[in-house]
């Protein structure tokens, strides 16, 4: 089967996008309320070119339904914003916070306060993914997220990030809605089993090897955007299979993980080819190393002002959810950026 793809570009927003999709001239990115005006063709690898999406040779015409209709709401969340997931880290050595939420109650304060700042989502992690970080067993990772995770579920939809079977299913029955797994359910066998069986969302993430001691060093690609979509497509693929609907799977293109700082702004420039597998698109920049890198910027806590901008420009994308340290902030100046492109205060919610 021929390999294409469509490339959504010359992105239009606000007053702009309504009236270029209401006059026929452009197409609705996922729905709205970004719009595109022109797109590229790539088949089997090759650039094709640009051309109007009202007139793509008839054999592309289907790959435009998922480019152009809005995903199920995820998680029973709203779909007509970008979502504000909130990193709540239960480790000693995450690369930004690590320590400062270990203690269980810490982190807790922590979620609640986020809750209060407008995340729509709170993601509990119990294993850092840093270069160099220690191995962490599903043992001590349930020890260190169960009593976050239960607690946080009472007031919030919660994420786990895990790629651990057994965490997995403790984190679920102790009240969590989401698995966030950055190997995309290829770690253990089990942990698809144990999605499709709970009916649980998941977002499932770019990364290019399972070793997490080797997985920074895999930055050998050709097009970096195109493998990245092709690795998404078929694990989204896979895990239809497995009993997992695309209604229930996020996308996450993985960045920083396995991928130079030229790599994580190719990715960012071309996002909108991942609306075309028909999944939200969760971007996960904050405070990362190619965002100092850019900016200049060493210590993690001193790159919020690139971590907005990276999230301004995801969302203005598609990007349907946003992993942040930093919520009040992100929220704040997400709702600035719907005011702007809309030229109106958004609704609240």
């Amino acid at each position: 089967m021929t390999e294409r793809w469509i490339e959504p570009v010359a992105l239009l927003h606000g007053t702009a996008a309504f009236q270029a999709v209401r006059d026929g001239h452009a197409l609705p990115l996922a729905g709205g309320p970004a719009a595109f005006a022109l797109v590229r063709l790539i088949e089997e690898g090759r650039d094709l070119g640009l051309h109007p999406p009202r007139d793509l040779p008839e054999e592309w015409e289907a790959l435009l339904g998922p480019l152009t209709r809005r995903p199920l709401r995820f998680a029973g969340l709203p779909a007509d914003r970008p979502l504000v997931m909130g990193i709540v880290n239960v480790t000693p050595d995450s690369f930004s916070d690590g320590g400062q939420r270990q203690d269980a109650a810490a982190a807790i304060a922590a979620g609640h306060t986020m809750l209060e700042q407008g995340a729509d989502i709170l993601d509990v992690g119990g294993e850092s993914t840093r270069p160099g970080a220690a191995a962490v067993t599903p043992e001590e990772e349930i020890a260190r997220v169960l009593p976050v995770v239960r607690e946080l579920s009472k007031a919030a939809v919660v994420s786990v990030d895990t790629r651990h079977p057994a965490t997995m299913q403790a984190a679920l029955d102790a009240g969590a809605e989401i698995i966030n797994d950055i190997a995309a359910l290829r770690h253990d066998p089990r942990a698809a089993r144990i999605v499709a069986e709970a009916r649980a969302p998941v977002v499932l993430m770019h990364m290019p090897a399972l070793d997490l001691k080797k997985m920074h060093a895999a930055t050998d690609y050709g097009d970096v955007v195109l493998e990245v979509a092709r690795f998404l497509r078929q694990r989204v693929e896979t895990a239809e299979a497995l009993g997992i609907p695309r209604s229930r799977i996020a996308i996450d293109p993985g960045l920083g993980f396995g991928k130079t700082a030229e790599q994580n702004l190719q990715i960012l420039q071309r996002l909108p080819l991942l609306a075309g597998i028909g999944c939200r698109v969760l971007v996960g920049a904050s405070r990362k190393r190619f965002v100092g890198t850019v900016t200049g910027v060493e210590a993690a806590s001193g790159r919020l002002a690139g971590s907005l901008a990276v999230a301004q420009m995801a969302a203005s994308a598609g990007a349907a959810i946003l992993r942040v340290h930093d919520v009040a902030e992100t929220a704040q100046a997400l709702r600035m950026w719907r005011a702007c492109a809309e030229g109106r205060s958004p609704e609240p919610g």
